[in-house]
């Protein structure tokens, strides 16, 4: 792979994931694989009353591009609500696939720019976010929301 695409930030953010321990007894737990590089994130949530993640726990098995990736998640999850977490996802997905235009407004993705034509390496990417928001959301399903 090119440099660019493994620079000195990526690495650094692969090897600093907040909250790479996994839950104890968590509400929902949701792993994802890449099936191009064998990449696999496991994310653990656990949501309040009010809906939004309160814990998280991830195992990360994963390429830099997929660590740095669970990084960044890692970093700002607490405190989003399930619908944050599926458009983040979603603003992911959508970006890597169009391969140009604006990251998107999680704080911090616009480093995988240089991943953007290196299509093989999207899954890897996307893998933490998928599998966040799938768990956020399957968490507060079991804890009904207080108004």
């Amino acid at each position: 792979m090119s440099a660019p695409l493994y620079n000195t930030d990526i690495l650094r953010l692969a090897a600093s994931i907040p909250h790479h321990e996994r839950l104890v007894d968590p509400m929902a737990s949701v792993e994802r694989r890449s099936p191009i590089c064998g990449s696999r994130v496991v994310v653990d949530v656990n949501v309040g009353p009010d809906g939004r993640v309160n814990e998280v726990g991830l195992l990360v098995r994963a390429c830099a591009l997929g660590q740095a990736s669970s990084s960044l998640l890692a970093a700002e999850i607490i405190g989003r609500t399930p619908q944050e977490l599926a458009d983040a996802r979603d603003s992911l997905a959508t970006w890597l696939a169009a391969g140009n235009g604006e990251a998107p407004a999680w704080p911090g993705l616009a480093i995988f720019t240089p991943a953007l034509s290196y299509t093989a390496r999207h899954a890897s990417i996307r893998l933490a976010f998928e599998a966040a928001a799938e768990a956020a959301e399957q968490a507060a399903a079991r804890e009904p929301a207080k108004t």
